[in-house]
């Protein structure tokens, strides 16, 4: 399929756009990064081309949907709302290092959708429980959240990679970094906006779960398990605003729960439950 094709080309566009970032810090040159962000931007667009063309082709094989309904397609929109939150972060701050972080990871979710053997991308009628209206509200939703989060996880590693460097002898990779300052700053809106977008995911996700399944809450295995992602990210919001906590302790409880927004993800798909299918 077409949109499948060009979707396995982009992979590449990403992986170029990090090599070029990580050109930018270890260079100190300005010229990598700007082509990063060329080749990011370009990315993107083919990006969104080929998922409108997917979702136009599965109107043209009468069962048409929104492109949100399987393994493969998460993986394509969770690595295209990384590229875009990530863009938006570039042009509001003006700094490019963040790249170096957020490139890897739309590019891993890119590859393991393209070349991965067990993954399917092939445009599939839809089971019966993901009938709904709220299917493409609970994904949008969830999907702006983990993408928020995974900016996070980026912002706390160049926060402990800065603050490492600050401690000892300055590291020349590190120097393009924005302060500490700042990137406690921009990690904690990141995770006000995977919060609040994680939250309606949930409230957007048991409406459909009583319409699917006829319960609002089962304690299915990606239940809990968001319960658990949205408990972690909770923590760290009252910790900041209630206890006070920045800078380290932040950054290390925001790499933990990246890691339960992972399990929530993929982990969870391979135990019995009701989002069983969402592994293929």
């Amino acid at each position: 399929m077409l949109n499948a094709t060009i979707l396995s080309y982009i992979t590449f566009f990403y992986f170029a756009a990090f090599l070029f970032y990580l050109l930018m810090l270890i260079m100190h040159r300005k010229a990598p990064g700007l082509i990063a962000t060329g080749i990011s931007a370009a990315g993107l667009i083919g990006h969104t081309f080929a998922i409108a063309l997917r979702w136009f082709e599965s109107y043209r094989m009468g069962i048409g949907h929104a492109p949100f309904s399987n393994l493969y397609e998460s993986l394509i929109f969770f690595s295209w709302m990384i590229m875009f939150l990530y863009l938006l972060v570039e042009w509001r701050t003006r700094n490019r290092t963040l790249g170096a972080f957020a490139t890897p990871l739309a590019f891993l979710a890119m590859a393991y959708a393209s070349f991965s053997p067990g993954i399917n991308s092939q445009i599939q009628p839809l089971i019966p429980a993901l009938k709904s209206n709220w299917l493409i509200s609970h994904v949008i939703t969830c999907f702006v959240g983990y993408a928020a989060f995974g900016l996070s996880f980026g912002l706390s590693l160049m926060y402990l990679m800065k603050k490492r460097s600050e401690a000892g002898s300055p590291r020349r990779i590190t120097r393009l970094l924005p302060s500490t300052g700042m990137l406690d700053e921009l990690n904690y809106q990141m995770v006000v906006i995977g919060f609040l977008m994680l939250t309606l995911g949930i409230i957007t996700g048991s409406v459909w779960a009583h319409s699917a399944w006829g319960s609002y809450w089962s304690w299915d295995p990606k239940e809990t398990w968001s319960l658990i992602t949205w408990l972690v990210y909770a923590a760290v919001l009252h910790s900041r605003l209630v206890r006070g906590w920045r800078g380290k302790k932040i950054a290390v409880l925001c790499l933990v729960g990246f890691a339960c927004v992972l399990f929530t993800y993929f982990g969870v798909n391979y135990l019995a439950g009701l989002h069983s299918y969402a592994k293929s």
